[in-house]
């Protein structure tokens, strides 16, 4: 090699003389270099052997006998180097790597907080009115003072309508339904089998929506012609009641459809003036009534009835409930 002949490589190595001190570029095998150039091409090829030094961005790397580059796009380039930090911090400990948590849905799901309500309000927050077409009278309803919570008051007079809220509830996720309600007095004509007696001092429902896949053909069909006539009605609706005479336990067709089931939860004069604590399992008390698995539940409903029987009654409700198991707290 003559004096002065440039050592090309592509590590941009600056030219040496041919003599004493020159050595071949073991990375590329080209023209000699002098030691140093020599030593810092095999740490830049052992620095690029090693993937946490290596340097994401331009990329040197051997094709054949030659140093190629190779440029990344900014976009990958930047992705790349934090996953590079991240697996280095990962590595020493640095990094808590969040996990995929499942959100939990609650335990408890408050229908009528009616005991936060502000005494004097004639409806309750996210209530309405449950009115009938041919029943003229209608129950009053407010929000009073019992003792140190407040509680709902229901006032009837040969009169019916109820509070209602719409709800969407899975009934197998919360089975459990909590309640709590007083009556002044019962109804003398109150009967759960007949049409005149279909009066209750209270009464709790629970209504499902309709779902076609889960409906048999018979069913449907009467449930379009429920539809056509009153309008939009669940598919079917459980009565928690307070009875006056019929056997705690009793679940019996309503008086006027099939649609509604009614559970005596309540009978006779015993708890008359004293408040009631109630629990019951929505799921099984459907399967029970209907002998199929429910629908969504998709209204929750209070109600004092005495438009058949002519009398009046007066009730307090307290706060509502659904729970995922018995166990769960609810207040």
């Amino acid at each position: 090699m003559r004096e002065g002949r440039l050592s090309r490589c592509s590590r941009n190595a600056r030219p040496e003389k041919d003599g004493e001190g020159v050595a071949r570029c073991p990375s590329c095998s080209q023209s000699p270099h002098d030691e140093a150039v020599v030593a810092r091409c095999a740490q830049e090829r052992a620095a690029l052997a090693t993937p946490l030094n290596r340097g994401i961005g331009d990329k040197k790397t051997l094709v054949g006998r030659a140093h190629v580059r190779i440029t990344y796009p900014p976009s990958l380039r930047k992705w790349m180097e934090r996953r590079v930090w991240e697996f280095v911090l990962i590595a020493m400990g640095l990094l808590i790597v969040p996990t995929a948590v499942r959100a939990e849905s609650p335990s408890v799901i408050e229908v009528a907080k009616f005991s936060s309500g502000t005494v004097g309000q004639a409806m309750p927050d996210g209530w309405k009115p449950l009115t009938f077409k041919k029943i003229a009278k209608q129950t009053l309803y407010e929000l009073v003072k019992d003792g140190e919570s407040v509680v709902v008051k229901a006032m009837s007079d040969a009169s019916a309508s109820g509070l209602t809220k719409e709800v969407r509830i899975d009934p197998k996720e919360y089975p459990i339904i909590r309640w709590r309600w007083r009556v002044e007095n019962l109804l003398q004509r109150s009967d759960v089998n007949r049409k005149d007696g279909d009066d209750y001092p209270a009464r709790l429902y629970v209504t499902f929506e309709y779902d076609p896949e889960k409906t048999s053909f018979s069913k449907k069909l009467k449930y379009k012609a429920g539809r056509a006539i009153f309008g939009e009605i669940p598919i079917g609706a459980l009565n928690y009641i307070w009875e006056t005479k019929t056997p705690v336990g009793t679940i019996v067709e309503n008086a006027y459809t099939n649609f509604a089931q009614m559970i005596v939860v309540e009978s006779g004069p015993p708890k008359v003036g004293t408040w009631v604590d109630e629990e019951r399992n929505i799921y099984e008390d459907y399967k029970r009534a209907f002998g199929e698995e429910p629908p969504m539940i998709n209204g929750v409903a209070i109600m004092s009835d005495t438009d058949n029987t002519k009398e009046q009654a007066t009730a307090y409700y307290g706060d509502i409930v659904f729970q995922k198991s018995v166990k769960a707290s609810s207040r």
